[in-house]
């Protein structure tokens, strides 16, 4: 399996070098040169498989540099009960005759992006020590992952986190997760300013070749397609538990912020996965459900951006939209390359002529949600099957509800468990919801984090002092 860039510029390369390069030299986004293809005999093989066996099977068709038996040992060493709160790993959790949750939130950070992050830490390890080389990681976060990458590469040989976050902008959760952490190799940055502005700072950097070779600057956001690739195994996870066989189609709604889980959703389908539709549901920040809706792609500046009790999807800038727009433009780098300039001349690009494949060839929908919505539909939730959901995943099932269809089962993905929303929570249902033993003293740990303006230099000079750069 090769990979090339979104806007044509990047000679086709191995997996590991994408892994370990993040953003492509050309300023675009890895991707497989030729997406596998699953028939249906195929996935009723899978049916018997524990998950770390499945995302043996997957990952292997997307890492041909590294041999099977120790993508095996990576995955085993990732997915077991020791990582994850669930000898299932992936629960499906029934709410009603019409929604099934996908628990992605068993995990070390009670968030979906343990899934991916914690099997990067285990692969970056592998590809650094196999290589004799660092990796210093350069990271934006509106929340959940942070404290995932944080929590996957703590204590990591030969890794280094840069981790930049929107000051003031995240769950007191959230914060204390990602902050409390005091191992020598974790850097949190916190930006005045929005998330957008961070993943801004860490593309401007990324795009600087010089800084990142001489700094060995990589990525763990979803930019960095191994984040992706690992998102798409349970996508087949969930499908295999909610049909019974090969003929049956499922709809998939999943709250969007980057658009980096539900691109995932597009692979997976794009492989052969029996997905009707892909449900894309937003809070307040919905530049995506514009772009479905209308087919123009408009971001916000950070003074259109809202601060919603969904804080992990306040984005407006989604870097993973560029991989769905480069298969609707039938994988043509050129066109590509056109739009993201029209993009930074403009502020917007008009694709409305597209508009009519969005559902017929792509399965995609999308809604909106916002404050009493997400109140609204956690107290229906939880009076109806006692299950409380967090804030993110209500946006979900409140778009999901608004989109199903006749025989048709419809799953949503969890993104988070609600106690990293406690406020919300007590707002809709008026639940204090109490912390795990073992984060009992969390809120209580010191915190260690430099705050800093919404300024490149700075961040700049903060990566200058804190690594070894290779002058060679």
């Amino acid at each position: 399996m090769k990979y090339v860039s979104t806007r044509g510029g990047l000679t086709p390369t191995e997996f590991s070098d994408i892994l370990l390069e993040g953003l492509a030299p050309d300023g675009g986004l890895s991707m497989p040169s030729i997406l596998p293809r699953i028939d249906s005999a195929t996935l009723e093989v899978w049916r018997r498989l524990s998950y770390a066996e499945l995302a043996t099977e997957i990952l292997s068709l997307f890492i041909s540099d590294i041999p099977k038996s120790d993508i095996r040992a990576l995955c085993e060493k990732t997915y077991n009960s020791a990582n994850f709160n669930s000898e299932e790993i992936v629960p499906l959790k029934k709410i009603n005759d019409k929604i099934t949750l996908v628990g992605l939130s068993e995990g070390p950070t009670l968030a979906f992006k343990d899934m991916a992050m914690q099997f990067l830490g285990n692969i970056f390890e592998y590809v650094l020590a196999k290589r004799n080389t660092s990796l210093n990681i350069l990271g934006a976060t509106s929340g959940d992952t942070g404290s995932a990458a944080e929590y996957a590469l703590r204590g990591k040989k030969g890794v280094q986190v840069f981790m930049l976050s929107p000051y003031g902008r995240m769950s007191d959760f959230q914060r204390a997760q990602m902050f409390s952490l005091a191992d020598q190799n974790i850097h949190n940055l916190s930006v005045k300013g929005v998330f957008d502005d961070c993943q801004d700072i860490v593309k401007v950097l990324a795009n600087d070749l010089a800084f990142k070779e001489k700094y060995h600057l990589g990525a763990v956001n979803s930019i960095n397609f191994a984040r992706i690739v690992a998102q798409v195994v349970y996508y087949f996870w969930a499908w295999l538990r909610a049909t019974k066989d090969g003929a049956q189609r499922i709809s998939i709604t999943v709250p969007t912020g980057n658009f980096g889980n539900i691109l995932a959703g597009h692979i997976a389908r794009q492989m052969g996965l029996p997905i009707k539709r892909l449900v894309l549901a937003t809070n307040e920040n919905n530049v995506l459900e514009e772009f479905f809706r209308t087919g123009i792609y408009r971001p916000r500046g950070a003074e259109q951006t809202y601060k919603t009790s969904s804080p992990s999807m306040d984005i407006s800038k989604a870097s993973n939209f560029e991989r769905f727009v480069y298969d609707l433009m039938h994988q043509d780098g050129a066109k590509v390359k056109a739009l993201w300039d029209e993009l930074a001349d403009k502020g917007y690009f008009d694709l409305s002529e597209e508009k009519h494949r969005f559902e017929p060839e792509f399965g995609f929908l999308s809604g909106t949600s916002n404050h009493q919505d997400r109140l609204n539909t956690i107290k229906a939730v939880y009076e109806e099957s006692g299950i409380i959901i967090d804030p993110h995943t209500a946006d979900g099932v409140k778009v999901a509800l608004e989109n199903l269809h006749e025989g048709v089962p419809m799953l949503v993905l969890e993104t988070a468990l609600p106690l990293k929303f406690a406020d919300t929570i007590k707002e809709a249902i008026g639940v204090e919801l109490a912390l795990p033993e073992h984060l009992s003293e969390l809120m209580e740990l010191p915190q260690h984090l430099t705050v800093m303006d919404n300024d490149v230099a700075q961040v700049r000079a903060y990566l200058q002092a804190h690594i070894q750069a290779d002058d060679k």
